[in-house]
């Protein structure tokens, strides 16, 4: 009975956690077709009408540092982050065990750091107001740090199927002798 209550927790968590995924990546996706629309504007603006807007440069900042940051998160999330993978193919079942979930690890303590510091350098600079546009100097810090919490969930998230992967390899493989 624990064992059901244990995948309908897991299983549960993983949607919610599929649909946050889901979200990030259509946010990021909208950042990069606002990018493209502000940038067409500012050309248009500067080169047809002969009348560029100061606000342009700041927006395109914002949308930029909202499509890196949550589609860096997204990537967490799909396992479509940097990594060594043919490395991985040679490596000793029991070493890539500890690599699965070493990884991880350290991607949800860098998204934890980026986190942090975003949301601290967003605070800090609320009082200021950015040149051409109605928003704090430090409005770009924001996605960012929204982005290194997301990529620390998702880390997490899966440093938790690794070790469930890696005990249930573990548990067959000694069911097996």
């Amino acid at each position: 009975m624990s064992d059901t209550n244990e995948t309908t927790v897991t299983t549960g968590f993983q949607r919610v956690l599929e649909r946050l995924a889901d979200v990030v990546i259509h946010i990021a996706v909208l950042a990069l077709l606002g990018l493209v629309v502000v940038q067409g504007w500012q050309v248009f603006a500067r080169y047809v009408i002969n009348d560029s807007p100061s606000w342009t440069e700041p927006v395109t900042l914002l949308l930029l540092s909202t499509a890196m940051s949550l589609g860096a998160a997204a990537g967490v999330y799909t396992n479509r982050h940097f990594g060594f993978f043919l490395l991985a193919d040679y490596i000793n079942p029991a070493i890539k065990r500890v690599i699965d979930a070493l990884v991880p690890l350290i991607i949800a303590v860098i998204g934890g750091f980026i986190a942090w510091w975003g949301w601290v350098l967003w605070l800090d600079g609320l009082h200021i107001k950015t040149a051409g546009a109605n928003l704090p100097q430090s409005v770009n810090y924001l996605p960012l740090s929204i982005g290194g919490a997301l990529m620390a969930v998702f880390a997490l998230n899966r440093m938790a199927q690794a070790l469930q992967a890696g005990a249930g390899s573990a548990g067959t493989a000694e069911g097996d002798r």
